[in-house]
């Protein structure tokens, strides 16, 4: 169709470290459960409340598989693009249809940004499947450099 757009932005923490699993074709696949959090006033009774969701994430692209197992663990900050996806699955037990709706990273416009800083600069890190853009303007790197290196 066109005109349609698919595109998730999140920037949450991860309630726990990162699922790693082998699939059948011998490529890695990292699962992660993310938490966003919003919080408000109740006007009625004038106290602070705050609802918590949580976002299903995998990962297929090989290198940040690799980024997520080394870097990425429970209580991280992390910026992620994705495209929203839902597969249909039999419960082996009961036999009924299930749903799961996930955001995927995968393809060219997939990316993930850990925020925590690291060291003393402060700088976010970024990690992205198309490699084209750097979190600041201080690290003044060719894109082809970064096929090598992290940039962190």
């Amino acid at each position: 169709m066109a005109g349609s757009l698919n595109k998730v932005q999140l920037i949450g923490r991860l309630g726990a470290d990162p699922e790693i699993k082998q699939m059948v074709n011998g490529k890695s696949v990292a699962r992660l459960s993310i938490a966003t959090s919003q919080s408000w006033k109740d006007k009625s009774s004038g106290e602070r409340k705050e609802k918590t969701e949580w976002h299903r994430v995998v990962i297929f692209n090989e290198g940040l598989v690799n980024v997520v197992q080394q870097y990425v663990k429970k209580g991280a900050n992390v910026y992620i693009e994705g495209q929203l996806s839902t597969r249909k699955w039999k419960d082996e037990s009961t036999g009924q249809d299930k749903y799961s709706t996930e955001i995927v990273l995968q393809g060219y416009n997939s990316s993930l940004t850990m925020l925590d800083s690291r060291g003393n600069n402060g700088n976010s890190n970024l990690v992205s499947e198309n490699k084209s853009s750097l979190p600041n303007d201080n690290l003044n790197q060719d894109s082809s450099d970064l096929d090598d290196e992290i940039p962190f």
